[in-house]
């Protein structure tokens, strides 16, 4: 999926349009205990209404692929010849039938609530059930038609070949607010307002399936997680039995780990320097094109650039064998999660230095008399906390 396609998605969700024509919702306590169910009309919810549910929907859609944005594959194995599973079958009935059918709506519901049990399970005290939050679950369905383009890339806005038809989902958490006085105009004065529950921006969503190229991708879920570093094992687990993907800041741990314990002393600072500027240059041609899909990297990939700036075949062959243990034979990785191109930080047990990416190659290791240094050049003013000073 590109960046492209979701932004072909998200203009569906613009409000004025109203292009869903229905949504469901689900409203459970902070143990998952059902409190009610709802179906809403879209055509019939105030402009205002209308927008607020959007802006939760398209909540779902935001963020970057790959990090807070996860595809999540059905396995193999978890198919049957009909080409489902139990849960893949609940979230192809909901879409197939359009959240029309509330029985087949109701069975997913199930699995949300039993996803949510499963992450956050029962409360250790009474003051700790008091300040949990209550759980709204949203679904939407919508239809889009996807438009032909020339060959010169450009959209035929008046024909369109197939269509793309999906399921989306916010897990939105409900907290209480405080109570307060509120101004009532009819009297002229503040009046208490008792405590409301009110939804916040999802923290956990989908869309299902996967919209790729135009074209629906039936065995993968589209996971939004606010959270990049959180993985939702549990979650995934209990709702649709599927495994979750190493979280983005993990992957990148154990990449930094892998790289630091088979390159040795071959693991440089001109190394590093290197690595950071081919793999961002990488990701600087991806995010040019909208059309592209992110860049992934494999442990061949990597060992190329590790060659072309120096490293020893043995220290290459030792990182591409230490790659497949942590991530297994065959894996790729997301360029974003192994290094981040608007970021160049050099971190000592007493100093931390950033330093503008473009500029990371005025850093210089030297050493003198024996001590190790790391140099950076003055070039222009010095300020310490603001105030500017002299050497």
């Amino acid at each position: 999926m590109n960046q492209r396609d979701l932004a072909e998605i998200k203009r569906r969700l613009n409000p004025e349009k109203r292009n869903p024509s229905l949504i469901r919702g689900c409203y459970v306590d902070h143990v998952g205990n059902l409190i009610t169910t709802f179906e809403l009309s879209v055509a019939t919810l105030y402009e205002q209404e209308n927008e607020k549910y959007m802006t939760l929907f398209k909540k779902v859609l935001s963020g970057q692929l790959e990090q807070t944005l996860i595809p999540v594959a059905f396995p193999t194995e978890e198919m049957d010849q009909s080409g489902a599973s139990g849960a893949y079958a609940d979230l192809t009935r909901v879409r197939d039938t359009a959240l029309q059918d509330e029985e087949a709506a109701n069975a997913l519901f199930e699995r949300l609530i039993a996803g949510l049990r499963a992450e956050h399970p029962d409360m250790q005290s009474v003051s700790d059930a008091q300040t949990a939050d209550n759980w709204l679950i949203l679904l939407m369905h919508d239809t889009l038609d996807v438009r032909r383009r020339g060959a010169d890339g450009e959209i035929d806005y008046d024909n369109s070949d197939r269509s793309f038809s999906y399921i989306l989902c916010a897990i939105c958490p409900v907290k209480r607010a405080k109570a307060t006085l509120c101004y009532d105009p009819s009297d002229s004065i503040f009046h208490g307002l008792d405590s409301q529950w009110q939804a916040g921006s999802p923290v956990l969503g989908f869309l299902f399936p996967l919209f790729e190229d135009g074209a629906a991708d039936i065995n993968t879920v589209l996971l939004y997680s606010k959270d990049s570093n959180d993985a939702h094992e549990a979650f995934l687990e209990a709702a649709f039995h599927v495994m979750a993907v190493m979280p983005p800041a993990e992957q990148t741990i154990q990449f930094q780990t892998v790289l630091a314990q088979s390159l040795g002393s071959e693991c440089s600072l001109d190394l590093v320097q290197e690595m950071h500027e081919a793999v961002s240059g990488m990701i600087a041609e991806q995010q040019k094109d909208k059309e592209a899909e992110p860049v992934m990297l494999s442990k061949k990939d990597v060992s190329r650039v590790l060659l072309d700036n120096g490293v020893s075949q043995e220290k290459a062959e030792a990182f591409e064998n230490g790659f497949d243990a942590a991530f297994g034979a065959g894996a790729v990785l997301p360029a974003v999660n192994i290094v981040t191109p608007k970021q160049f930080k050099v971190d000592l047990p007493s100093v931390s230095i950033k330093v503008d990416p473009e500029h990371k190659d005025l850093l210089e290791t030297r050493v003198i008399d024996g001590q190790s240094y790391l140099l950076i050049p003055i070039d222009g003013d010095i300020s310490v906390n603001g105030q500017p000073v002299f050497i």
